[in-house]
């Protein structure tokens, strides 16, 4: 069974930054891609970021392109979102996710909400 369990969003004001981490369950192979996507209050499902486990390849959303950074503990089978400048439009609910595509999963955690007010 594979869980995946999100922390560190919360409330920020415009400009600030957050960090929010993803602790995995479960052994993560060198197939799998994990990422995080969003769902802002009355919005479609976003993707924001992956990171490919094999090669540490990144990819990202147009929207979130030189502002978040995707990262990787191997040992801790940790995924970590750094946040940076963050805008009003960034508010939703950040769900981690495992996959092995770039930009789609077969898990996704519970989620953490972020809240960034202007």
């Amino acid at each position: 069974q594979v869980q995946l369990v999100e922390s560190g969003g919360g409330l920020v004001q415009a400009g600030g930054s957050l960090r929010l981490s993803c602790a995995a369950s479960g052994r993560t192979y060198s197939s799998h891609v994990m990422g995080w996507f969003r769902q802002g209050s009355g919005k479609e499902r976003e993707f924001v970021a992956s990171i490919r486990w094999n090669d540490d390849r990144k990819y990202y959303a147009n929207s979130v392109k030189g502002r978040f950074i995707i990262s990787r503990d191997n040992a801790k089978n940790t995924v970590y979102l750094q946040m940076n400048n963050l805008r009003p439009e960034d508010t939703a609910l950040y769900y981690c996710t495992r996959g092995t595509g770039p930009w789609e999963y077969n898990y996704r955690g519970q989620g953490t909400q972020v809240t960034v007010s202007p």
